[in-house]
């Protein structure tokens, strides 16, 4: 069975946050997934999609955004990619409370967050050339749950 896709891009612009986040949640809701399941969807792609408009495009409205996702079984795979700044070392960006941008109030749990709402998370970034954010959850259906 071949994996069904589906993908977008949009400005990196603070308000196509909701937008992606819904857009995800409704692409995720053929698997029947918890609401759980959903909420831990819609935050994932929350933090990797504010992660490449404060970080990626330090903020730039003219930066592109692109999200794909892929259902196949009974998982689902997020991709949210950025063409921006890169990450200079990514292991220290994968520490908790770790932000390059403190003034902004920004609270270094957006790795930290996606790690532990997603079964598998992949971060690949070079300087200068952008981030791929890759992330996998497996759905438990509701339908699993009565039985």
């Amino acid at each position: 069975m071949s994996a069904n896709q589906m993908s977008l891009q949009f400005s990196s612009r603070s308000e196509n946050e909701s937008f992606a986040r819904a857009t995800v949640a409704a692409f995720a809701s053929q698997l029947d997934p918890t609401v759980a399941e959903l909420t831990d969807l819609k935050t994932v792609v929350s933090e990797a999609v504010t992660n490449a408009i404060i970080h990626g495009y330090e903020n730039d409205p003219d930066g592109v955004i692109t999200i794909a996702a892929s259902i196949e079984d009974d998982s689902v795979t997020v991709t949210v990619m950025d063409n921006g700044v890169g990450i200079a070392d990514l292991e220290m960006a994968r520490q908790p409370l770790f932000t390059t941008k403190p003034e902004l109030e920004r609270s270094g749990m957006g790795f930290t967050i996606m790690e532990n709402f997603m079964d598998e998370v992949q971060i690949t970034s070079a300087p200068g050339k952008g981030t791929i954010v890759k992330m996998t959850k497996r759905i438990e259906s509701k339908r699993a749950l009565v039985n």
